[in-house]
Order: structure tokens, then sequence, then C-alpha cells
């Protein structure tokens, strides 16, 4: 970290850094909060979870497959069809809203993750 200037201007205190040495300040905080949530109990994913939605995978066959779990337990979890929870894997089918936050309850993910 580069030295700190301490100015005064019309009575009231700045500091004056660096734009790196402020991006290092933003960056460690963020960090923190981070730590925080995960201290707290929310879930994280591995990189390769992450990496192949990224790389345009279906969430849901990503997130089914990290679980564990089956097509067919899926869709008993979230109270659909098997047939239709493969085509929307497939993307044949895109799915109700309800048919989706059926999937993402049984996953144990938020909507969000999946849409």
């Amino acid at each position: 970290m580069s030295e700190i200037q301490r100015i005064t201007i019309e009575g009231k205190g700045y500091i004056l850094l660096s734009e790196e040495d402020y991006q290092d300040l933003v960056d460690a905080n963020e960090a923190r909060a981070v730590k925080e949530r995960i201290d707290a109990g929310e879930e994280t994913w591995p990189a390769e979870v992450v990496n192949a939605i990224i790389a345009g995978e279906n969430a849901i066959r990503v997130f089914r497959k990290y679980r564990g779990l089956t097509i067919e337990e899926l869709a008993a979890k979230a109270g659909l069809s098997q047939p239709f929870v493969s085509q929307i894997e497939t993307g044949k089918k895109e799915g109700s809203i309800a048919a989706l936050k059926a999937i993402a309850h049984a996953l144990g993910v938020d909507l969000d993750d999946i849409a």
C-alpha cells in the first residue's frame, strides 16, 4: 500500500490514496461480505458446476447431477412427470414458472439459479 495522505477541505478531513489502493480496499470489503455469507451457511458451488453453466450447459441438468439425482428422482421430488422434466432439460419445453419453482425447490437452489 502506498503512502496515504490526509487533507482537510473546509474543515472536513479526507484521505487521499491511489486508485489501486482504493480498489484493494473495495475488494477486501466485498471478500469480507462474501465470507460472512458463507460463514452464515450460504451454499457455494464448485468451479465445475459454475463453469458448466457458464459454458451453456442446462443449469437444471448441472444441478441435478451435482445433487446426485436421476431425472426420475428429480421429477418425483418436484411432483412432475419424468418426460416433462426431460423436455425442460433438453430445451424442448420451457416449463412454467410453477414447474421451474418446483424443480428449483427439489434441487435446493433458487429459481434464479436455474432460470
